[in-house]
């Protein structure tokens, strides 16, 4: 740790002399939430997306994801935290015009469930396109069960502006190429974010607890919160525990991404892609007419592949995410670890968006050597055993080959961070120094995290996650509702509307091949067409 110190000193100490610092270090902040649609009964609707809320095949904000019930709202890349916040606010706003009696769920963890294969899949319409996202996720639900794929989380989207790079390589005396530099210091990033990724939900977890339909009878070692719920005393979130969503073909295959470098990444995932999984062969591909996945592969396409984090290239239409990398490098990154925060009526709020600002910073500074396969088991040992155990004040996770206590390594890295969180508020006392400070004291009394005061609320309600999620749901929507969504926004929101309709008609009447042919054409993409 000390020779990373060093490096991250080092760093800062040059980042110091630039004049207009903060316009280099400007990063464009980006929210992708996802929230399940729930009716009356508590139960996941059965209800069609919304048609006021516009085509889910093509509107850029409002979309579905697993199931039809699942919302997905997103925000563009924003030059600020309460920019992107105002936006998804607003996008709330509308959507909530169009939902009638209808509530979107305050938690990760989904609503009483009745059952696997009532939850609905997401439909896009009649193209070819719109068929394979419904094929995908139809394979989602025979790979892994549809009610993993319903649960929610909040997606963090960012990146440094162009005027970082070509600092940033100067300061560094790095002769490569920029998008070169650009790639590499990105996957460093990556690496440094998935070594110290289990703060996210010791910090920000919020799925303590499940309704017990969850879990289908299947037999786990939580506890009984009462006759409807199931708990971990210490869990900060199960969403990113062993009930969570998890790559089961990762113990059949040894699948596992490479993040050595972005090309070892890219051709990782094609290798899973293209390579036939035996364990998926008894699901078929077609049957009686149907399809009922994309393929037999270890992944279907690329989106399948669990990670905490993710590089990013914004795709054209129907291209390929791996070739997007190949071709243009990374564009973003995006953080997929944090639980829906069912204290925000947005499921996120500035505080942990400027914490998440400082860890990035933090994490692209820090010496990044590649993954070893102990480090790797490490990795994921620790995320598991924060999300089943975090608040265990004993709790001893792995770093360089040694055991510490989960508590004494937060606090040694929110140190390490306190002047990148300087750098990033200007000098001065700021919104990132004030986060990271928050942020400590979670670490110092773990009752102050979310995981922690969702189960007091619990007790204290007399009320298991069902009911308290319910409850909360509902005083989200009434604050949803009291917010005013400005002309000009609603204006856009509504133009937008009307032209992704437009674009899926204009899809649908393109649609010139048969579904088995755009499938072909679709895989037959390759690197060296690039």
């Amino acid at each position: 740790m000390i020779d990373h110190y060093a490096t991250l000193e080092r760093r800062l100490s040059a980042l110091a002399q630039v004049p207009d610092l903060s316009v280099a270090l400007a990063n464009p902040v980006g929210l992708e939430k996802e929230g399940l649609r729930v009716g009356l009964p508590g139960t996941v609707a059965m209800t069609p997306h919304p048609a006021g809320c516009g085509s889910p095949l093509t509107h850029p904000y409002i979309t579905t994801d697993f199931s039809e019930a699942l919302l997905e709202l997103i925000t563009p890349p924003l030059p600020a935290g309460r920019q992107a916040l105002d936006f998804l606010r607003d996008l709330h706003c509308f959507v909530y015009r169009h939902l009638g009696d209808e509530l979107i769920w305050a938690a990760s963890m989904p609503c009483v469930l009745d059952g696997d294969r009532p939850i609905p899949l997401a439909r896009y319409g009649r193209s070819n396109a719109a068929r394979m996202k419904t094929v995908y996720r139809r394979g989602l639900g025979n790979r892994y069960g549809r009610t993993m794929q319903v649960i929610a989380g909040v997606h963090f989207n960012f990146s440094f502006g162009a005027a970082l790079w070509p600092l940033y390589q100067t300061l560094e005396g790095d002769k490569r190429t920029p998008r070169a530099f650009r790639d590499d210091a990105y996957m460093g990033l990556i690496r440094n974010l998935q070594r110290i990724g289990w703060l996210v939900p010791y910090l920000f977890g919020a799925s303590p607890a499940v309704c017990k339909s969850f879990l289908q009878g299947h037999s786990t070692d939580l506890d009984a919160f009462d006759e409807h719920t199931a708990y971990a005393p210490y869990a900060t979130s199960l969403r990113m525990g062993d009930i969570g969503y998890q790559n089961q073909q990762e113990e059949g295959t040894g699948m596992k991404a490479n993040y050595d470098s972005l090309d070892s990444y890219v051709r990782s995932l094609t290798w899973a892609i293209e390579t036939p999984c035996p364990h998926y062969e008894h699901i078929g591909v077609k049957i009686g007419g149907r399809y009922e996945q994309l393929n037999v592969n270890v992944l279907q396409i690329e989106n399948e592949y669990y990670s905490t984090v993710r590089p990013k290239q914004i795709t054209e239409w129907m291209e390929r995410p791996t070739l997007a990398l190949h071709r243009r490098g990374i564009a973003y990154i995006e953080l997929r670890s944090m639980d829906v925060n069912a204290f925000a009526p947005l499921g996120v709020d500035e505080e942990q968006i400027d914490f998440l600002r400082v860890l990035a910073l933090f994490c692209l500074l820090q010496e990044s050597p590649r993954i070893s396969a102990g480090e790797r088991s490490a990795i994921d040992r620790n995320q598991v055993l924060t999300a089943h155990q975090g608040r265990d004040p004993n709790l001893l996770l792995q770093r360089d080959g040694a055991q510490v206590r989960l508590r004494d390594w937060a606090s040694e890295l929110l140190e390490m961070m306190a002047p990148v969180a300087e750098m990033l508020d200007g000098g001065a006392d700021g919104p990132c120094r004030g986060s990271l400070a928050r942020q400590r004291e979670k670490v110092r009394d773990s009752a102050l995290t979310p995981s922690a005061r969702m189960l007091d609320e619990m007790r204290a309600h007399g009320e298991g996650f069902a009911q308290f999620a319910r409850r909360v749901s509902e005083q989200h929507r009434d604050w949803i509702r009291a917010q005013r969504l400005g002309p000009e926004r609603l204006a856009e929101f509504e133009r937008l509307v009307g032209e992704s309709w437009a674009r899926q008609a204009e899809i649908e009447a393109g649609d010139t091949e048969d579904f088995e042919a755009f499938l072909a054409r679709y895989f037959a993409q390759r690197f060296d067409n690039a």
